[in-house]
């Protein structure tokens, strides 16, 4: 599996298997059946309330607790919990994870910054991160940090390549997890031209081709899926290399358009929204 370098020089493995919206027994069986075929990181959260299946899942692969990349997120909601992190590895069975994220820049997320740095100190999360702390919210960030973060998941693909984001990241060596890499489901995407001729030339998927185009911009890449089959090929990626021509070709896809448009009102009520996490 090929890795990336955190700035804490952690090893993070570049493709993994995303649980956002898969229902807990769907969150299990993906997770136990990626890992079985070779994936190592797994990426959850406390909103997509499929922790302790995601657990679940790992132990039945007979994958090693080492040999598990695990990532979750900490809701608006458990920011000022001072047990979240325990709370949220008792889900998971586990003692550590390996990233632990804020998930939103709602409510105190200064106290859920804090809980990060806290847990990285003591050992319960080996590097940290910030998910959709855009714009303002990183620029606030940086001035109150202690500990730098190893991680940003943000929405990116090739129609939105994060340009000004990616700015501040290389400044602090801070690295991109993608979310919505394939577009969300909308097939312009998808089915751009050129990702065909480059699937007929390598033998891939036009999805593989643009997977492999996240890992080749040094992104962190955590497709979900509930289809063992899909699975699979998402991790089939790494055989092959786009050519820098071939990149600069995908580059000019980029539109600086996103699909998903936050509003303020969204981060208030994520901030008053409490998951109920599952039994």
């Amino acid at each position: 599996m090929e890795t990336i370098t955190l700035n804490n020089n952690l090893e993070c493995p570049v493709i993994g298997i995303g649980t956002f919206m898969l229902a807990p027994a769907d969150a299990e069986n993906s997770v136990r059946e990626a890992l079985k075929m070779g994936y190592e990181l797994v990426d959850t959260a406390n909103a997509y309330v499929n922790e302790r299946a995601v657990g679940r899942g790992i132990k039945e692969s007979g994958v090693k607790r080492e040999d598990v990349f695990l990532s979750t997120k900490l809701w608006p909601s458990e920011y000022e919990n001072d047990n979240s992190v325990d709370e949220t590895l008792e889900r998971l069975g586990v003692d550590y994870v390996d990233l632990l994220y804020i998930h939103q820049p709602a409510g105190n997320w200064l106290a859920g910054y804090r809980q990060l740095e806290k847990a990285y100190k003591e050992g319960k999360a080996k590097s940290i991160g910030i998910s959709n702390f855009e714009g303002k919210y990183i620029e606030e960030l940086q001035t109150k940090w202690e500990i730098v973060p190893q991680f940003i998941q943000v929405e990116a693909h090739p129609y939105y390549t994060q340009t000004e984001l990616r700015k501040i990241l290389d400044k602090y060596d801070i690295k991109l997890m993608s979310w919505y890499p394939l577009g969300h489901g909308d097939k312009s995407l998808i089915n751009e031209p050129v990702f065909k001729k480059l699937g007929k030339k390598y033998g891939k998927s036009s999805a593989q081709i643009i997977l492999r185009w996240h890992t080749q911009m040094g992104f962190v890449v955590i497709p979900g899926s509930k289809n063992v089959d899909h699975i699979k090929d998402n991790l089939d990626i790494t055989d092959f290399r786009l050519s820098d021509d071939e990149m600069l070709e995908i580059a000019k896809l980029d539109k600086g358009v996103r699909y998903y448009h936050r509003t303020d009102a969204q981060l208030d009520q994520f901030a008053m929204w409490q998951p109920t996490f599952e039994r």
